[in-house]
């Protein structure tokens, strides 16, 4: 009996940036799965300079690439967001995240989106990782960024600066540790994770002299995880945590915010890494970079990390199937 073809929902994210060309870029591959892109069939037809077959959901098992279509709510321009077209945005993330949880699609991948276009037109909106945190009821989600040969995970995502150190406790770090080991296990196929966590401060805090956090949350926190198998490390000063004696032989790094960890990794393999989103009750993964509206609809948009992440949903799909 031929294996199944695992089914995945590609949301083509903002149309005025590069989403939709760079879905028309994965479109011309030798695809050996069955990728249903989500967005206007007009819109990616322009952007592509070709017709894609529609979605027909009770087609058999076929590998390629068909559309789904969901209009537009504007007409659009290549590099000029439009916030009446945040609603079409939000109804990409809404039909891949329903046919996900419904078991229509195996798992979901997503083109940039510009968060604040969609603020703009009145919805208040963080990231991809919170909103579906929220639609699908995940009592806990962890952005992890893959590429380089680094998996740098985040104790918290898109905040303020100065709302981190409070963001930051006993029980969330222990709930986050818990997520990535056993995301770690069940998708990736690591038997006994080894997690290296950073500390929040400066030299971790130089015991104490700057800043507590380290003494008074994240060491017990990681006490916890330990407590219940959990291989965790630290805390350790960022500064050095990125040396590759000291990442030799971990399976991922834990950095308390988003500009303490994402720099190293983007710096090793932007425009090739895949961020991934841990905690969902299914695959979900998209692109290391944002909708690049100063180059969209010009033909000069690289679509190697959706390609990454595309191959990556893929294989952590069927990993995950396996081990069921």
């Amino acid at each position: 009996m031929a294996a199944r073809v695992p089914v995945v929902a590609l949301t083509s994210g903002e149309p005025a940036g590069i989403g939709p060309e760079l879905c028309a870029q994965l479109a011309r591959d030798a695809l050996s799965v069955r990728v249903v892109l989500l967005g206007d069939a007009t819109l990616v037809a322009q952007r592509s300079q070709a017709t894609l077959p529609a979605y027909d959901r009770a087609a058999g098992p076929r590998a390629g690439m068909e559309v789904l279509h969901l209009p537009l709510a504007a007409p659009c321009i290549a590099g000029t967001v439009d916030p009446a077209n945040a609603p079409y945005v939000l109804a990409l993330l809404d039909r891949a995240i329903d046919g996900c949880l419904h078991g229509e699609f195996d798992a979901m991948v997503t083109a940039p989106i510009h968060k604040g276009v969609i603020n703009d037109a009145g919805t208040a909106f963080t990231g991809h990782t919170e909103y579906l945190a929220e639609r699908s009821r995940s009592a806990q989600v962890v952005m992890m960024l893959v590429g380089g040969g680094l998996r740098v995970a985040l104790a918290t995502t898109h905040l303020a600066l100065a709302d981190v150190p409070r963001a930051i406790t006993r029980a969330g770090l222990r709930a986050v540790l818990q997520v990535i080991d056993r995301d770690l296990r069940m998708r990736f196929g690591i038997a006994r994770p080894r997690i290296l966590v950073a500390g929040l401060n400066p030299h971790g805090g130089e015991g104490g002299h700057l800043g507590r956090e380290e003494i008074e949350v994240i060491a017990p926190a990681l006490a916890d995880a330990r407590a219940v198998g959990i291989h965790a490390e630290g805390p350790l000063p960022a500064d050095t945590l990125f040396v590759p004696q000291r990442l030799e032989g971990a399976d991922c790094v834990l950095a308390m915010y988003h500009d303490q960890g994402l720099p190293v990794l983007k710096y090793a393999s932007f425009g090739r890494g895949v961020n991934v989103t841990l905690g969902l009750p299914f695959v979900r993964t998209s692109v290391d970079h944002g909708t690049a509206l100063d180059i969209a609809g010009r033909g000069r948009a690289d679509a190697g990390s959706l390609r990454e992440a595309l191959q990556l949903a893929v294989e952590l799909t069927q990993r995950t199937a396996l081990a069921a």
